[in-house]
């Protein structure tokens, strides 16, 4: 199947409140819309994982960031544009994402995704996406598609073709929070 169908009936199924398991350029991913309070509470059921814990978004780019955090520390932009590899930034003051996605301090988790078809999957969704390990809470993050479990498989709305994993690192990515003064916090090399 070609990507720009695939991105097309996985945009529908979020559209509708669905989820996603998908392949970013770390792991796969369980994803919805990130706006979607109702269908992030979804994704904290099949990972049968706490609502206290917060949820790593995909942002297509800085201009999507800005319109879901109230101010994008200088610190951010130097990072994002100085990147190598895949990065979480820890943005303060989240907004216009549903309340289940947003840390209890008001911060959200934000990556730009290094892989183009997580970023045309993202533009052609218009606003983030949850990008949350396809695993049950505590138990190993699988590397590859070949990995995810039957029951995580089983429980989303659309499966992207396994087809596009190639150039994913099967690792997570980095977290660095980053406070409007400039402060950084390394959470996870």
């Amino acid at each position: 199947m070609e990507e720009k169908t695939i991105i097309a009936e996985a945009v529908a199924a979020m559209k509708k409140g669905g989820i996603i398991l998908y392949p970013t350029d770390t792991v796969w991913g369980l994803g919805c819309d990130a706006t979607d309070p109702e269908a992030v509470a979804k994704i904290y059921g099949i990972k049968k994982r706490s609502d206290s814990k917060s949820l790593v978004l995909l942002a297509s780019d800085l201009d999507m960031v800005a319109r879901y955090v109230r101010e994008i520390p200088e610190m951010a932009v130097q990072l994002v544009e100085v990147n190598d590899s895949p990065m979480t930034i820890i943005y303060p003051g989240a907004e216009n994402l549903a309340p289940n996605c947003v840390a209890e301090d008001g911060s959200v988790g934000i990556r730009i995704p290094m892989s183009d078809f997580c970023r045309n999957l993202v533009r052609r969704l218009g606003r983030p996406l949850v990008s949350t390990s396809a695993n049950i809470s505590g138990e190993p993050t699988p590397k590859c598609y070949a990995e995810i479990p039957e029951s995580i498989r089983s429980a989303v709305d659309y499966v992207v073709d396994p087809s596009l994993e190639k150039g994913a690192t099967g690792k997570s990515s980095s977290i660095i929070k980053v406070g409007l003064g400039g402060e950084i916090v390394i959470i996870r090399k």
